[in-house]
């Protein structure tokens, strides 16, 4: 986690305290997921039951994938905003961009925000970027949003 400080994502994205009747926050979030070199960051409350958080992996290789998850809908966009030695594509570091562009993707119309609005507006700063169905609540979701997930396996946990 000390490399994502060090870029400046968790400040970037914004990361927050807030606690709700279950008591887990977006602190709490923050988490190593893959022993060591994967895991999750920076997460954020969009408003509205959505959520921001960026996957991080760092074994032979680097990358940074933002996550803009709809916690009622079950969508999320993923946009890779930092590669480096994952594919044969040259280094980037698009997250600072990308970050600007949703903020004012929210700051313009919150009211018209939608996943695939943001994706046309990601294009040509994110890589890979696409919308899909989330199998299960993500952390962010089950702290801020509980009991919106529906058709989705609930947050399993902290370890």
């Amino acid at each position: 986690m000390v490399l994502w400080k060090a870029i400046g994502l968790t400040a970037a994205l914004g990361a927050g305290v807030a606690v709700p009747a279950s008591g887990l926050t977006l602190t709490d979030c923050d988490r190593t997921t893959h022993i060591s070199h994967g895991g999750e960051t920076g997460h954020r409350d969009l408003g509205a039951g959505r959520v921001a958080y960026a996957e991080w992996w760092s074994q032979e290789g680097v990358y940074l994938d933002i996550v803009v998850a709809d916690c009622g809908t079950g969508e999320k966009l993923m946009a890779r905003t930092r590669e480096e030695r994952i594919s044969e594509r040259p280094p980037f570091d698009r997250t600072d961009k990308a970050v600007r562009i949703l903020d004012q993707q929210l700051s313009v119309s919150p009211s018209l925000f939608s996943l695939t609005r943001l994706a046309g507006a990601l294009q040509g700063t994110g890589k890979d970027i696409e919308i899909a169905a989330m199998a299960a609540e993500p952390c962010a979701c089950a702290a801020l949003y509980p009991g919106l997930q529906v058709d989705r396996a609930p947050f399993g946990g902290l370890e």
